[in-house]
């Protein structure tokens, strides 16, 4: 096949299948980022341009961590109860308003509490826009679309990292003001062109008991995949915070830490996609321990860089494939393990691991480097890559194979309605076989092995 007519079909399996009100939501989420400019620049406006201490800075961005916290739970039930635009749509207009006043704030108490408001808004958005997902996409496409949305965040982040240091140049106002600005754009997007997703429960779950965040963190399962997710959170959390640290140490300047860091954005932006593909079929338990071993020892090697640059940059690699790796995955286990009725809050709690991750990882990576020397802490993130690898391997040993349900005509040539039916018994892929429903037609549990051509073994 020539190579034009080989990209061609490339990107119709790539892009192709996935619903129109997807492609809209991408659409917000690339534009939203495009012009996320504030929270990369905060730190560095409020102690170059205000004339804030680096302490002052470092308390403001655990506020702003601690805002997404609470929003992470209390938007994950909003999304449930309200609905996922809604809540969509208020917390990107709250974001956009508060951002533009924290562009105008003045005194450090205000702008520690106008922080604190734009992370709580922010990260409100976090809950809807993966359970819009969720019940936009099958099942067997999940994984494919939130690569899709990982891969908008990151060329919208590439992008606004470029033009903010340019914009900067004429005041940091501009950046607030442009930041909020998109902020708006993007609701407006969701407001018009996406409907409302959020099942109908009762014919979701006729007999089935309410879910409240009680019940989800009494889900063991869940539980533990978000223990393990909190486990590569902190580790990552250290790529934006102590590597900066520890290689000014080593002597390597700020243009150089520029360069080596952004090796990160680009390699997901080129290599999300064909990485994705490559992934289809695969055991998930395989590729959840090769992500959570690169991401882990790829931030472990970091111990023997010295002052090397080039070093320095081979470790950003590695750990970036296991993040390319490790996030449409996990995004996909945790829409599966999520009853369609309770998406927002489950989507919330595992939210709250990267929110928490944010608060605390900077924190520890920093007393450790101080107190310890940066052999402890990258040693301790190949520990806890190595750990969340043990665990997910437990975590797949426990949980059958994926399964999507889907209807398949019966004799009469009509179709039963079982998307989101709980059926009496629910089939899995090692027991792919027809059942005929009282509709007239039959519904068959698809596994992994009929859905991408895998093997069918048991996944996480």
């Amino acid at each position: 096949m020539p190579v034009p007519a080989r990209i061609s079909s490339t990107a119709r399996e790539t892009l192709g299948g996935l619903p129109r009100q997807f492609w809209w939501l991408w659409t917000s989420t690339l534009v939203n980022r495009l012009g996320g400019f504030v929270v990369t620049f905060l730190a560095l406006y409020l102690t170059a341009d205000r004339g804030y201490s680096a302490s002052y800075a470092g308390l403001v961005a655990a506020l702003f961590g601690l805002g997404s916290a609470v929003a992470a739970i209390g938007a994950g039930v909003l999304t449930d109860r309200a609905g996922r635009r809604p809540t969509l749509v208020a917390a990107q207009l709250g974001t956009a308003v508060f951002t533009a006043v924290l562009g105008f704030s003045d005194g450090p108490v205000t702008i520690a509490v106008v922080a604190f408001l734009v992370g709580l808004f922010n990260n409100a958005s976090r809950p809807a826009v993966s359970a819009m997902i969720a019940d936009l996409v099958p099942a067997a496409d999940r994984v494919r679309a939130y690569s899709l949305n990982y891969w908008a965040i990151n060329i919208g982040f590439g992008v606004s990292a470029a033009a903010a240091g340019l914009i900067a140049t004429h005041g940091y106002l501009t950046l607030f003001l442009l930041d909020a600005l998109s902020t708006l754009l993007c609701a407006v997007v969701v407001f018009v062109k996406i409907p409302e997703t959020r099942p109908d429960t009762p014919a979701l779950r006729p007999d089935g008991p309410a879910v409240g965040l009680a019940t989800v963190f009494r889900d063991a399962r869940f539980m533990t995949v978000v223990a393990l997710n909190l486990l590569l959170a902190l580790v990552a959390q250290q790529g934006s915070t102590t590597l900066a640290v520890d290689m000014g140490q080593a002597g390597i300047s700020s243009s150089r830490y520029g360069l080596v860091i952004g090796l990160n954005g680009l390699l997901i932006v080129l290599l999300q996609i064909p990485v994705t593909r490559l992934m289809e079929g695969r055991n998930r338990t395989a590729l959840l321990v090769a992500g959570a071993l690169l991401t882990g020892w790829g931030f472990g090697l970091t111990a023997l860089a010295g002052s090397s640059a080039t070093f320095f940059a081979v470790t950003v690699a590695i750990w970036t494939i296991g993040e390319i790796m490790n996030a449409p995955t996990m995004m996909g286990l945790v829409a599966e393990l999520s009853p369609a009725h309770a998406r927002g809050r489950y989507q919330g709690v595992y939210s709250l691991s990267w929110s928490l991750a944010s608060f605390l990882g900077p924190a520890v990576g920093g007393l450790l480097l101080q107190y310890a020397g940066g052999g402890a802490v990258w040693g301790a993130c190949a520990v806890c890559g190595t750990l969340a690898a043990a665990g997910y391997l437990v975590v797949g040993g426990r949980t059958p194979a994926p399964s999507v349900t889907v209807a398949v005509p019966g004799a009469n040539g009509a179709v039963p309605e079982a998307d989101g039916v709980v059926l009496p018994k629910q089939l899995r892929a090692d027991q792919v076989m027809d059942s005929t429903g009282s509709t007239g037609g039959a519904v068959r549990s698809v596994g992994a092995a009929d859905r991408v051509g895998g093997t069918g073994e048991n996944t996480a």
